[in-house]
């Protein structure tokens, strides 16, 4: 099985998908790390030199490699479903499980967050709430097709993974 957790960018992809992965017994990859790893810069710096559109090109390949593995948890970066027919691809591959979280909530996680969003570079502090809410208005049409919604809003963690858990379970 391949489950795919989708998102905005600071919805808890990547924390949820490694204590899923351990909890399920599974590998876990994210796409944003495999692709640092695999071209030695990271995106923040990919997007500098290149561009977003070179950028989402490589992820759709990084993506359709996931296809052939098995008993995975996948953390997408926050754009994954939203360019080329990546969320058919989710679908069609595996469960997915879309981690809504309010803009408020997603502003203040991102303010606290140590990784740096090649999106939002440049935003001043004052300006990152209705950044955040257009974007996301942008992007709700394709993480709402998720199989499976779970809002992480006012959860810990372990009250979160226990939901998402439960969530497979039923689907």
């Amino acid at each position: 099985m391949r489950v795919y957790l989708i998102g905005y960018m600071a919805s808890g992809k990547s924390n949820i998908g490694k204590q899923l992965a351990e909890e399920l017994g599974y590998r876990f990859i994210d796409l944003d790390y495999i692709f640092e790893e695999r071209f030695r810069i990271s995106v923040l710096d990919f997007f500098e030199k290149y561009d977003e559109s070179a950028f989402r090109k490589i992820e759709q390949l990084l993506l359709q490699e996931t296809i052939d593995m098995e008993d995975i948890v996948i953390s997408t970066g926050g754009g994954t479903p939203c360019f080329f027919d990546n969320m058919n691809v989710i679908k069609n591959a595996g469960i997915s499980i879309y981690l809504f979280w309010k803009v408020p909530s997603l502003v203040r996680r991102l303010k606290m967050a140590r990784r740096r969003r090649p999106l939002l570079k440049g935003i001043p502090p004052s300006g990152l709430e209705s950044q955040v809410g257009a974007h996301l208005a942008q992007r709700e049409c394709y993480y709402n097709q998720a199989d499976i919604i779970i809002e992480g809003e006012g959860l810990r963690l372990e009250s979160l993974l226990s939901l998402v858990l439960s969530r497979i379970n039923e689907a």
